[in-house]
């Protein structure tokens, strides 16, 4: 049994979830920690992937879909509503964005291989804004970057009236380029804002330090 100490959490996570269900909030972020829910979030993948296709929407490559989730090196998280998964993704908080030039200059938390159930995507993602806008300024880092496929012109990409719903939410498209994978894709940016009301809605279960990597992380506020 291991004596290292508990990992920081970020607010309002100090409690088990369901615990006080008078103060329990509506939606919890936590780490994507064992076999079923990473089971659970390829199935989701599959799903958002059978939807974006079917509607001839950017599509990424599905041998990525199982990897993505049982990477043991990457940090995977995943945002519920009760016992369902809503949406996956991966947490970097120290990515190397070179090939953004000098967009990516700086300190970020970057999201990818972000997937939200089919559906409910607006919301879903405006949800995961609020989350990770908080949990950045906790980690002290000035910004959330992400990349979206775009293969065309964005003013005619099948993704610009996604991309200007971003915008709504606060995100800024920091131009195209080549993404992570080498697919063209748009850059989005968005300053990190601590959110001290938000526990009601979210509850957020992910380390401030991840665990079995002390120290590696910026010290929290």
């Amino acid at each position: 049994m291991s004596t290292s100490p508990a990992p920081e959490l970020c607010q309002g996570a100090g409690r088990p979830a369901g615990d006080d269900p008078v103060h329990r909030s509506t939606y919890e972020v936590r780490p994507l920690a064992t076999d079923a829910e990473r089971a659970e979030a390829v199935v989701l993948i599959e799903n958002r992937l059978d939807w974006l296709a079917h509607r001839g929407l950017p599509v990424p490559g599905r041998g990525d879909a199982p990897a993505s989730c049982r990477d043991d090196q990457a940090e995977s998280v995943g945002l519920f509503e009760d016992s369902v998964l809503l949406s996956c993704l991966k947490l970097d908080r120290h990515p190397d964005l070179g090939h953004w030039g000098s967009d990516g200059v700086g300190h970020s938390l970057l999201l990818s291989h972000v997937h939200t159930l089919p559906g409910r995507s607006d919301n879903i993602v405006r949800l995961i804004t609020l989350w990770a806008s908080d949990y950045a300024a906790r980690l002290d880092l000035p910004y959330v970057r992400a990349e979206a496929l775009a293969r065309h012109a964005l003013d005619v990409d099948p993704i610009a009236r996604f991309l200007d719903r971003l915008t709504h939410m606060g995100w800024e498209v920091r131009g195209t380029g080549a993404g992570a994978h080498g697919e063209r894709a748009a850059r989005l940016e968005l300053r990190s804002e601590l959110r001290p009301g938000l526990t009601p809605l979210i509850r957020c279960a992910v380390p401030l330090t991840p665990q079995g990597h002390p120290g590696n992380d910026r010290s929290a506020p």
